[in-house]
């Protein structure tokens, strides 16, 4: 690849957006730029440039494909907080600070089918509320963690 983009170069954007947009304490308004930054981090990928050409210990073009892996769950990431209006274990969100079994006792699945775009698609699937076996452990109903 000859793009114009390192892969450091590239990489250290994916943090930072990361670390100042999806970070342990979360608002609509950050989320929302992340996903726009995410979008750009995105697309510069498709210009990375690896300037290694060896087959022996390309730590430049491993370096790139780890960094591939990285931006795809990055994505995925913030665009799934972004979507999700509660604040549940590790995904708080000051402007909306309670949990919501409601309308949100679900998992959220993600993908990316167009690879060329990184359009993030959104998904459900139901949380189950059982156990393999109810004779070895009872169900725990789920409740709200209180520190």
């Amino acid at each position: 690849s000859t793009g114009e983009f390192s892969t450091a170069k590239i990489r250290l954007e994916l943090q930072k957006t990361m670390q100042n947009h999806a970070a342990v304490f979360r608002v609509d308004k950050t989320l929302k730029e992340g996903c726009e930054k995410m979008k750009d981090v995105y697309q510069k990928f498709h210009k990375i440039g690896i300037k290694d050409r060896g087959l022996t210990w390309n730590t430049d073009l491993i370096e790139a494909i780890e960094l591939e892996n990285l931006i795809l769950q990055g994505a995925q990431t913030m665009f799934a907080a972004e979507n999700r209006k509660e604040s549940r274990g590790a995904h708080a969100r000051d402007d909306f600070p309670k949990r919501d079994d409601k309308n949100w006792m679900k998992h959220t699945l993600t993908w990316i089918k167009d690879l060329k775009s990184g359009k993030v698609d959104l998904s459900y699937r139901e949380v189950h509320m059982y156990t393999l076996d109810e004779k070895e452990i009872q169900t725990i109903p789920p409740f709200a963690r209180v520190y």
